[in-house]
């Protein structure tokens, strides 16, 4: 069965190239990460493999798509750009990739609590425009982290809070234990926690999870740390619990709309650390993720074949 990689950047291409083998399926690279959905039937010309990165598929777009029955997502919030039950219908399954970048991203989340607390970004931002201001930071050693949802992410973030001395709590929709996590109820974990990161899957259960009520009843001068999805939570709860500084400081990798446009008032507050969904992106987790998408097409194949 023949493959398209329909939205390559440079540095996965490389990547995808090097760790083919001579009997792979054929994939064909397309080094273009500014496809359209429009685009997309002319990029796969009739493949029954896509291989997609960030590219929306909608369904009626898939529709068009003639031939396509797999789509394998570099990653696992593959319902951020199409609706795999719409496309199950129309024969196309959707693949996910789990645990390639957990080390990854729980140490770009430790590092936007580290930010967050002491407002790093804001005194760079403010010592390159001439000022020379120093305000008190939060010291994280005996504070507590609250992690909501405990995956293979948080699980590692949990692992790096620990040995710097934070006590972690956590919250998941399913029983879990890990040794010097306490696991408590969500409203606990909201009026105990110092600091909140979400690690949560994006789906209809639990899209705006992080409510306005639930905002609310977050610990005041709460830091708050978003390397999961931006529509987990209320965004404009949280503009104003930030504005008002309910929220001390916001770490955030992830937006309801990337990219980010330049004017959208997270850009306009100062007690807002913002980095550009880019909290797997390390050469290890790259090298993961292209191979474990190797491990799907070369599966396809085999079963195409049976």
């Amino acid at each position: 069965m023949r493959g398209v990689f329909v939205d390559a950047n440079e540095s996965l291409a490389v990547i995808f190239e090097r760790l083919a083998k001579p009997d792979d399926p054929s994939v064909r690279i397309n080094r273009d990460p500014d496809v359209t959905s429009d685009q997309l039937p002319g990029v796969l010309d009739g493949a029954g493999i896509a291989i997609v990165d960030h590219t929306a598929l909608p369904t009626d777009a898939a529709r068009k798509c003639t031939g396509l029955k797999h789509v394998v997502f570099l990653g696992t919030g593959a319902r951020s750009y199409m609706n795999p039950e719409e496309l199950a219908d129309l024969g196309i399954e959707v693949h996910l990739i789990r645990g390639y970048g957990d080390t990854a991203v729980a140490e770009c989340a430790i590092a936007l609590m580290w930010a967050a607390a002491r407002g790093l970004a804001q005194m760079d931002r403010e010592m390159r425009a001439g000022s020379w201001r120093r305000d008190d930071g939060m010291q994280l050693t005996g504070k507590t982290l609250g992690l909501i949802g405990f995956g293979g992410i948080a699980a590692e973030v949990a692992r790096i809070a620990l040995g710097s001395g934070m006590k972690v709590l956590a919250w998941n929709r399913t029983a879990k234990s890990y040794p010097g996590v306490e696991f408590a109820g969500i409203d606990g974990l909201l009026a105990r926690s110092h600091v909140v990161s979400l690690h949560l899957l994006l789906n209809d259960d639990t899209r705006g999870f992080l409510s306005r009520e639930r905002i609310a009843a977050m610990r005041p001068g709460v830091i708050l740390v978003n390397t999961a999805r931006g529509a987990l939570v209320d965004e404009a709860a949280m503009i104003d619990a930030l504005t008002s500084g309910h929220i001390r400081h916001a770490g955030l990798d992830v937006f309801n709309v990337e990219p980010l446009p330049a004017d959208h008032p997270l850009t306009r507050l100062p007690n807002v650390t913002l980095s550009a969904h880019s909290a797997f992106r390390t050469p290890e987790a790259s090298e993961n993720l292209i191979e474990a998408a190797w491990q799907h097409c070369r599966r396809i194949a085999e079963t195409a074949h049976d």
